[in-house]
């Protein structure tokens, strides 16, 4: 028993690391300790293991480790049928061309949004939008989409997490929830990212549940509160024509 729980343990410690790099491309061994409270001794023997089987490569020059080509093997074998990534790419890109802007797909996983897809914006000033990148809840476009079209148990979750912040207004939160579901869209300027405007809606599935948040986003120097507004009949055609897409 005590062998399969220290088996056990070193899976989960092994699993921690290379969650790691869902923030990061490049990380050093003390990076990846600290990261996980781990001893850099037995981070060491851990990554020597996933290096030997080709889930982290470790450059010579720089001794920090990244991703190795084994999790791209992997990634191969994704069901394409009813990726979302996958599926809705298509689409996403035809909306990036219409509206020239970055285009982005999140889904909910616990309290925070994860960007599982992106079409960048063609054009020279842009906002890049990392897929991979996972987001609080409590605020940004995205996010409070997510919110307001979810099971109130997540609503709840959210607002009693430990890691709310102190200058946001829960009763102000609900509000907006609350006038997302009425006008079908939520917007926010400079709500997160300084510079930075956004326009979300909800993509549901053909019966009717939230599957995804589907967001437009670029430099508030082209994204007014005007054009979110003026913008936001186009993004929610398309997410219901996503929607359409998803069985589930």
């Amino acid at each position: 028993m005590e062998e399969r729980k220290l088996t056990v343990r070193a899976v989960e410690r092994a699993l921690d690391i290379l969650l790691c790099f869902t923030k990061q491309r490049d990380l050093s061994l003390t990076e990846i300790a600290g990261e996980i409270s781990l001893h850099k001794s037995t981070v060491h023997r851990l990554l020597t293991t996933l290096e030997e089987k080709g889930f982290v490569i470790r450059d010579s020059a720089t001794e920090k480790y990244r991703l190795g080509l084994k999790i791209w093997e992997l990634s191969v074998h994704l069901s394409e049928g009813d990726e979302p990534a996958i599926l809705l790419q298509p689409r996403m890109e035809q909306l990036r061309d219409r509206l020239g802007e970055t285009v982005s797909l999140y889904l909910l996983d616990g309290t925070d949004r994860l960007r599982i897809q992106a079409v960048q914006s063609n054009q020279a000033i842009r906002r890049v939008a990392p897929v991979g990148a996972r987001l609080p809840l409590f605020v940004g476009a995205s996010s409070k989409v997510l919110v307001a079209y979810a099971h109130d148990e997540v609503l709840q979750s959210v607002l009693n997490s430990p890691e709310w912040p102190s200058n946001v207004d829960r009763a102000e939160y609900i509000a907006q929830l609350e006038r997302i579901r009425e006008i079908g869209y939520a917007t926010s300027y400079e709500e997160r990212e300084p510079g930075a405007a956004a326009v979300s809606v909800p993509i549901l599935n053909r019966r009717g549940e939230l599957a995804a948040a589907l967001s437009v986003s670029g430099p508030v120097s082209r994204m007014s509160q005007q054009t979110l507004e003026e913008i936001a009949p186009v993004v929610m055609e398309a997410a219901k024509d996503m929607g359409m897409m998803m069985i589930l």
